[in-house]
């Protein structure tokens, strides 16, 4: 059945539209070409423009005073927005760096910049690459077969990030199983409830957990990133409470989800484009390019919203003050003004002017610890790999903001 540009528009709104990627890319191509900035009223939800060209995402994200994220960084269910402005009244309310806007994004993005610069980074090598070996060990004591979205590309970017973080091995499984509730509220196998109330409860557990882990930082300073997120001070008073939990719970949650899924992701593409595979495997100097296609291919971060200051236009429509935006990502890196056959899994594509990581003062604070886990599990996996296919059916998580691969059911032989 042909969609309408209305129905494409709703799709944007619809957690199951994500878990079916060739629908979902329908209905972007035919908004981009007829209604590359459409508005979408779909139940439940406040009106957002849909935005789905990559030179529209550019411009709006390059004008961070003209387009900002308050009050309306993420798309949202009226219901819940309205619930979100009540706990920001109460002060119980998540403030990450994707709800704020400068000048106060630059100061609080400040305290855990230095941590994720490149130069950082490659100290960390060592140990991911350490890592990347052990999980693909991992592999071979499973026999052959696994479903490797749960059982590798979950665990070890979680890993490096809780490490990275300095929380203890034993809390890793509940900090897994908060992300994906959190993540997962429109998917019945990860949410925790479907009410409001039980939509919000991992966060409120995430905001318990954290300041515990604050106190024990301020009162014992470590050498870890929480002990900098804890003792971190703006004009000399320490973050707030829910300012602090909220720093932590972006870092420790979307400093692995987004890189499991794009593992996951990636090694799926290898095994649906095994040419792509077996050109990696004989030129191992494509792996940079490689990772850069798979995160395009996958872009874990569906959407993020913005909110316009001031009455303008993007892409010719006119946008009043007060309206929002959403900011498609899949669709941006799956332009064809930029990308030549973008539907085609190129592992030495060069240039890939993907917008996976957002761009602008915006742009993720993880990127790089991204690119290094990647390239390092790839590295340590394809030159053992002999074989691989599918054994089932993969399955997406059902989401309109974060997710990729939820289940990849995989046979294989390794050397």
């Amino acid at each position: 059945m042909t969609l309408t540009v209305t129905e494409a528009g709703l799709s944007l709104a619809d957690p199951a539209a994500y878990t079916d990627e060739g629908r979902l890319h329908e209905a972007l191509t035919l908004l981009r070409r007829q209604a590359p900035v459409h508005l979408v009223e779909a139940d439940g939800y406040d009106p957002f423009w849909a935005v789905t060209r990559h030179a529209d995402v550019m411009e709006i994200e390059r004008n961070n005073a003209l387009f900002i994220n308050a009050p309306r960084p993420l798309l949202a269910t009226a219901e819940m927005e309205a619930r979100q402005r009540q706990s920001a009244a109460e002060g119980i309310a998540l403030r990450t760096l994707i709800h704020m806007d400068d000048p106060q994004h630059r100061v609080v993005r400040a305290i855990g910049a230095d941590w994720f610069r490149p130069r950082a980074m490659r100290g960390l090598e060592v140990r991911i690459t350490e890592l990347a070996k052990r999980y693909v060990d991992r592999m071979a004591e499973f026999g052959g077969e696994c479903d490797f979205a749960t059982q590798v590309a979950v665990h070890y970017p979680l890993y490096v990030i809780l490490s990275l973080l300095g929380l203890p091995e034993s809390d890793f499984q509940r900090m897994l199983t908060l992300t994906q509730e959190l993540f997962g509220g429109g998917d019945e196998e990860r949410r925790r409830g479907a009410t409001p109330e039980e939509l919000l409860e991992p966060l409120l557990d995430f905001f318990a957990y954290f300041q515990r882990i604050t106190a024990a930082r301020r009162a014992t300073p470590t050498d870890d990133l929480a002990s900098a997120i804890a003792n971190a001070r703006v004009d000399g008073e320490y973050l707030s409470d829910i300012d602090t939990a909220s720093y932590y719970v972006i870092i420790a949650t979307a400093g692995h989800d987004t890189t499991s899924s794009t593992i996951a992701g990636g090694l799926h593409a290898l095994i649906e484009y095994p040419a792509e595979l077996e050109r990696l495997r004989s030129d191992p100097g494509l792996l940079p390019t490689a990772v850069d296609e798979m995160i395009r291919w996958v872009t874990p971060v569906k959407e993020f919203m913005r909110t316009a200051t001031a009455g303008t236009s993007v892409g010719g429509v006119p946008v009043a003050a007060g309206e929002s935006l959403l900011l498609s990502y899949p669709s941006a890196n799956r332009d064809e003004e930029v990308f030549d056959d973008p539907f085609r899994f190129d592992v030495g594509r060069d240039p890939n002017k993907h917008l996976a990581f957002g761009f602008g003062v915006h742009y993720c604070l993880g990127a790089a610890l991204a690119r290094i886990e990647t390239r390092a599990l790839f590295a340590e996996l394809v030159p053992r790999l002999e074989s691989i296919e599918l054994t089932g059916r993969p399955e997406w998580v059902a989401t309109t903001f974060v997710g990729g691969l939820k289940h990849l059911p995989i046979r294989y032989s390794l050397k």
